[in-house]
């Protein structure tokens, strides 16, 4: 895979559910960091997935698209990547959470978990600790997170093949 990704802001427009096509969001999306064995994989997970699974199929496309690939090795600490531990914030409620991003079925294995094909496990990936996302919930609406802290990365404790 070749570094791609883009400079300065990036916008989306995420038009809500069929009852509501006349309100249109947008938001500036934070730069992210994916390294480029994370998005191998999850481009080979999204290619193998039947038509109409997923409904933020685009989204997660979208932002694989638009990030800037690193090596494993390169990537900062503070950086959400699979199968780290992130504490978030879900706004305006306040409510903090604590999850390990995980592939598809590793999800199920514990409630401390969120699966990349979750709507919160795509917004996650690729921030960094203090960034804000606000991204399209299938069911309408958007969700407002704002990352606290990357508490494991396994980049970061030198564990490369996860």
């Amino acid at each position: 895979l070749e570094k791609r990704g883009r400079t300065g802001y990036a916008l989306f427009f995420y038009a809500m559910g069929a009852a509501q096509h006349r309100e249109i969001i947008m938001h500036t999306l934070p730069n992210i960091t994916i390294t480029n064995r994370d998005a191998a994989r999850l481009e080979t997970l999204l290619e193998g997935l039947p038509a109409g699974s997923f409904a933020g199929l685009k989204a997660l496309e979208d932002e694989l698209y638009r990030a800037t690939l690193v090596d494993p090795e390169e990537i900062p600490a503070t950086v959400v990547t699979m199968n780290s531990t992130v504490r978030f914030t879900v706004m305006p409620s306040g409510v903090e959470h604590r999850l390990k991003l995980v592939y598809p079925g590793k999800a199920a294995a514990s409630e401390d978990t969120v699966s990349i094909l979750a709507p919160v496990g795509s917004a996650l990936l690729g921030l960094t600790e203090g960034d804000e996302i606000h991204w399209p919930n299938p069911n309408g609406g958007t969700l407002h997170l704002v990352v606290q802290k990357v508490e494991d990365q396994p980049e970061r404790a030198g564990r490369y093949d996860q």
